[in-house]
């Protein structure tokens, strides 16, 4: 189920810092209190492969994200000492040594749950020993979420595991989202900051259209 134009969950998080201090997030509360606006990323697994070149990325970006009045929070389901063990590892050995944004530690899987993001697959009951068992990593897909000031999802996409994001399109988006909150026009399509928008109405899509 989307998220999408909805508040973001109300639930405080285990995460970790470059520093070693394990802390509770509460994302809707971050943007809500700061003023801000919150890109949250997910990613499967710490020592992994595609995931270090997605957090390094974000760290090479954070200035812009700080210039556009936007907090950016990491997460996966790994424990917050695998956070800081891979924190602690050199970015020439697969590390994340240098990110300074703090890295959620779903490790209950419980806003991970909420979100819908798992990778479960073929979940059924066993009555021999009663539990339930999946198929699948029971990790998270590369979702991604923009949350406003009000702490509304603007925007939500997911990845599969071998799929790495383009950051660049999140600065884009959240660009277009101050554009809109700014100016109250749209953003069409490949809309970059210093390009026309439109005017939400007949008038103003013909006018872009005729122009473009």
């Amino acid at each position: 189920m989307s998220l999408v134009g909805k508040k973001f969950p109300d639930l405080n998080v285990d995460a970790m810092n470059e520093m070693g201090d394990t802390f509770k997030v509460n994302v809707l509360e971050e943007a809500v209190n700061n003023k801000k606006k919150v890109v949250l990323f997910w990613y499967p697994k710490d020592f992994t492969f595609v995931c270090p070149t997605e957090l390094h990325a974000f760290q090479a970006a954070l200035p812009e994200f700080e210039k556009r009045n936007t907090i950016v929070i990491g997460a996966s389901c790994d424990t917050p000492e695998v956070h800081f063990a891979w924190l602690n590892t050199a970015k020439d050995n697969g590390g994340i040594e240098g990110v300074t944004y703090p890295i959620l530690a779903d490790s209950n899987r419980n806003l991970s749950s909420i979100l819908g993001i798992l990778d479960i697959t073929n979940e059924k009951y066993d009555e021999e020993t009663g539990t339930v068992q999946v198929e699948g990593d029971n990790v998270t897909y590369r979702a991604t979420y923009i949350i406003d000031e009000e702490g509304t999802v603007q925007h939500e996409s997911i990845n599969n595991m071998p799929l790495g994001r383009n950051v660049g399109e999140y600065i884009r988006l959240v660009d277009a989202l101050t554009h809109v909150q700014e100016k109250g026009e749209v953003c069409p399509a490949n809309w970059e900051e210093g390009k026309d928008a439109m005017n939400a109405n007949r008038d103003g899509v013909a006018s872009y259209l005729a122009s473009h």
